[in-house]
């Protein structure tokens, strides 16, 4: 259990109730409202964390296409050694740009938070490889804990609701 907590995060597993009389006499209650607060709570955590995977995931597909077109054009550069290039380039959403460009040994990239920095061409070149395979590593772990958190998500329900109906089934008998 322990390498698969690490294997996901953090990411806690939930219990899967088979037996629920089993289960409630191995928890030591009979109180299934306290029990079924505690399985909505986490069932919560599960929403939140599935929440930041998807926009880290939404982020993360954004980027990858972006630092492969930018890799080859880097690679272009790196590789051109005479003539000017005339390229158009994006400006903003539908506004582009005409540029010549001569050969080059060195180019500027954009780190974040409005900062850029200069490298030549192998060293741009090396530090986008390194950041589209990391990217894309991350990617494919974050698809993973995804599709581990939705495992967790379901069985929290399924344990929710055997819970839920057990105490209603077990007020009935009761009552009457």
């Amino acid at each position: 259990m322990t390498a698969e907590v690490s294997k996901h995060l953090g990411i806690p597993e939930a219990v899967f109730v088979t037996d629920v009389d089993s289960f409630m006499k191995e928890m030591g209650t009979t109180d299934a409202e306290s029990l079924l607060r505690k399985l909505e709570e986490n069932y919560q955590k599960y929403k939140m964390m599935e929440i930041t995977l998807l926009q880290k995931k939404k982020r993360l597909q954004h980027q990858i296409p972006e630092l492969k077109s930018t890799l080859d054009i880097v690679k272009h550069l790196h590789e051109k050694k005479t003539g000017t290039e005339k390229s158009n380039f994006l400006l903003s959403a539908a506004l582009y740009a005409k540029a010549e460009i001569p050969p080059t040994e060195e180019v500027f990239l954009w780190l974040g938070a409005n900062v850029m920095l200069s490298y030549s061409t192998s060293e741009a070149l090396d530090l986008l490889s390194q950041n589209n395979k990391s990217a894309t590593k991350n990617l494919t772990s974050i698809k993973s804990d995804l599709e581990y958190l939705r495992d967790q998500i379901t069985t929290t329900e399924v344990t929710m609701a055997r819970l839920y109906n057990w105490n209603v089934k077990k007020r009935r008998t009761t009552a009457s």
